[in-house]
């Protein structure tokens, strides 16, 4: 049985000058399986379109909230990636605010309103999941296309498994 863990964001004020959610780079010698990926808000009552990307972020990394990975299996020990605010190798965050000169590549881009909120989950069938292995000296991010207009009231989080 697999560990897994999720990175989240609870009712943030997201910074204006980054847009940056989540991210999560795995230690040199780790491989994670991204799971799945959520955000919806809570702060107003007015429809909203906004761009939203999973993807790849390359040093140099965002600056980050550190985040602790919570594991969702009461008997599994904690995860093998700690919070960290330099989007460091074994590291996760939350919150960009700078996002670093490093390129990002966007895998899955996405819109949605931010009335209805958006979840990402991969194929029961397998192949759309993200593997990340820390081998490739990449994070994996998820990212609004823009800051959005409203900044307060956001909540998000991305769920991996560690296979490695």
């Amino acid at each position: 049985m697999s560990r897994e863990y999720s990175v989240v964001g609870q009712n943030i004020t997201v910074a204006s000058a980054a847009v940056t959610l989540v991210a999560i780079n795995p230690a040199a010698n780790r491989v994670i399986e991204i799971i799945r990926a959520w955000v919806s808000q809570n702060a107003n009552a007015t429809s909203a379109q906004l761009g939203i990307s999973l993807g790849t972020k390359a040093s140099a990394f965002s600056t980050l909230v550190s985040a602790t990975p919570e594991k969702l299996k009461t008997s599994d020990p904690a995860s093998l990636i700690t919070g960290g605010t330099a989007g460091a190798a074994g590291t996760a965050g939350i919150n960009a605010s700078a996002e670093g000169a490093g390129t990002y590549t966007p895998k899955y881009p996405d819109n949605f309103n931010a009335l209805q909120g958006w979840l990402w989950t991969p194929s029961l069938a397998g192949g759309e999941s993200f593997i990340i292995s820390g081998a490739d000296s990449l994070a994996f991010a998820m990212k609004f296309q823009a800051v959005p207009a409203t900044l307060s009231g956001w909540s998000f989080g991305v769920t991996y498994r560690e296979l490695g």
